[in-house]
């Protein structure tokens, strides 16, 4: 690597940072006896796939030269940053040699606009046109669907990429035109509708021809930046949701903005709000994995969720009615929502009570995490609640205990994500 090209990739990749959108699950693409690498479902930054396994991505921007000039973005058209931009040739290079010498396992593209949303596009789709075609590279690749770009574009770059990415940004089109007045909705729905659609075509076409070939076989996702808007939690959740069931997204992505400007349209902030990012990210997973709806996890009378509390705990606190639950004869779907039970863990639950009544002893085996369970179930053994059922009481029991367990290094900090049980 020359000096030059060391310099573009130190500054295209302290760039693309703020994109959080990168992931690389969901694909299976294997490799052929004259290719290079394999997209094996797992995916220089760390993602995780949905079985947990950490891999890398180079991680870059194409440039960070922008025509564009949103307050929340580093590579705005005002912002005074040092500018530059890779060739093609210099991101196939990159990504060639970085898998070969075992850095990475695949690419994400995404870029600031320059000239035109078409300009740019045709350079992202030619960059993965020539790793799929030329090379041979059957590695993971992520690239950015640029909204505006023309739906042929759109359309070429899913037959070569693994995952497409169109971010919203702003949780609503109001705050969008507030911070970023060149941007609209409609422009970025144009590329989710085209994915979307796509996406369906050729699946269906699969069913009728094997040889039909893959299109975005990870389908697409989203970013919203959090924090530098009013919406609350609610508004955030809610349309997550309208996108995971009309757009088909596999994953939305919630960035806690980052102070970069002192312009007057953003808020003032110390530090990224990550817890809330955090809880953002378990709700998330809430209405992806556990069955929940928005308005049964934030609703008009609470519109932001429990900083103190992951939204499932929080649940189960603002409905005592539901609660206890008999996990020897409650369905599937209730136990999973009892806190401190995993997905694997309900099946686990519904899979073992056909032999033996549960105990205590069998729970704790099967995974659930008991400290916060025992409020919320009844098992063979007895009624285990040591405090009852009064929400106050259990809320303050459960923070007193994960600050006592803190302060012996027992737990993550706020600023880590925590999934479920």
């Amino acid at each position: 690597m020359n000096q030059r090209t060391a310099e573009k990739l130190s500054i295209l990749a302290d760039a693309a940072k703020y994109d959080v959108s990168c992931s690389s699950s969901g694909s299976k693409r294997k490799n052929t006896t004259d290719g290079l690498g394999n997209a094996t479902g797992m995916g220089i930054c760390h993602t995780y796939t949905q079985d947990g396994r950490c891999v890398s991505l180079l991680k870059i921007l194409l440039t960070n030269h922008c025509i564009f000039d949103c307050a929340y973005c580093v590579s705005r058209r005002s912002n005074d940053v040092k500018r530059a931009a890779f060739t093609v040739e210099e991101v196939v290079d990159l990504t060639l040699n970085f898998y070969r010498r075992n850095y990475i396992e695949g690419l994400f593209l995404s870029s600031g606009i320059f000239k035109s949303a078409d300009y740019t596009m045709e350079r992202l789709v030619r960059i993965a046109k020539t790793l799929r075609t030329e090379h041979k590279f059957n590695g993971y690749i992520h690239l950015k669907a640029i909204p505006g770009a023309s739906d042929d574009l759109i359309h070429e770059a899913g037959l070569y990429a693994d995952r497409l990415s169109v971010n919203l940004e702003m949780p609503s089109e109001v705050s969008l035109k507030k911070v970023a007045p060149e941007k609209n909705y409609a422009e970025v729905y144009q590329p989710m509708n085209a994915l979307r659609n796509s996406i369906e075509g050729y699946r269906e076409e699969k069913r009728a021809l094997m040889k039909t070939p893959n299109f975005a076989p990870a389908g697409q996702s989203t970013q919203m930046v959090i924090g530098a808007s009013p919406e609350s939690d609610k508004d955030i959740l809610t349309l997550a949701s309208s996108l995971y069931q009309e757009q088909q997204l596999k994953r939305v992505y919630y960035s806690g903005y980052v102070p970069i400007s002192d312009d007057a349209r953003l808020p003032v902030l110390s530090a990224p709000p990550l817890r809330r990012e955090n809880r953002l990210y378990q709700a998330d997973w809430l209405m992806r994995f556990y069955g929940f709806r928005a308005d049964e996890i934030v609703d008009d009378a609470q519109p932001n969720l429990d900083p103190d509390l992951d939204p499932k705990l929080a649940y189960a606190l603002r409905h005592p009615g539901l609660f206890p639950v008999d996990v020897n004869s409650a369905p599937y779907e209730m136990i999973l929502r009892i806190p401190g039970v995993g997905v694997k863990s309900a099946r686990k639950i519904v899979d073992s009570r056909r032999f033996r009544p549960l105990r205590r002893e069998h729970l704790q085996k099967i995974g659930v995490v008991w400290k916060r369970a025992q409020y919320f179930l009844l098992c063979a053994d007895k009624d285990f609640r040591q405090l009852g059922f009064d929400p106050g009481v259990i809320r303050q029991q459960i923070i007193h205990s994960r600050s006592r367990s803190s302060r012996h290094g027992a737990t993550l900090g706020d600023g880590q994500l925590v999934l479920f049980a």
